[in-house]
């Protein structure tokens, strides 16, 4: 077995509306490894998921996924591949999220943090 870091939630966030909405922003360097989407809506929606390095305002060039479909009432949960690593963020960098609808996804990201020296 390979001992791993031990990964713990980051950020989660219920965008109360359907502008993007900052989920973390890293101080210390940042390993995103897994993102819950859970839509507690009871209808479909779509969301997005975005990396802003430097922490600039999310744009579409930044976007990792792009209007994804999630069902109603259901969660995605989106596992960076183990051999390549997680979403990387370097200090200052930002995950932003969106939501196709208002009030109905909530984002949860779990990862490590390089320990401060």
């Amino acid at each position: 077995m390979i001992p791993l870091a031990p990964g713990s939630l980051l950020g989660q966030v219920r965008p109360a509306n359907t502008n993007a909405a900052t989920l973390v922003t890293a101080s210390l360097r940042t390993e995103i490894t897994k993102i819950f989407v859970c839509n507690n809506s009871g209808s479909g929606s779509t969301f997005r998921i975005f990396h802003d390095v430097g922490g600039s305002t999310f744009d579409q060039g930044n976007c990792l996924y792009y209007d994804t479909a999630i069902n109603a009432n259901t969660t995605t949960v989106i596992e960076m591949g183990s051999f390549f690593g997680g979403i990387n963020l370097a200090p200052a960098d930002q995950l932003g999220v969106r939501s196709g609808n208002a009030d109905a996804i909530t984002f949860s990201a779990y990862g490590v943090v390089a320990q401060a020296v």
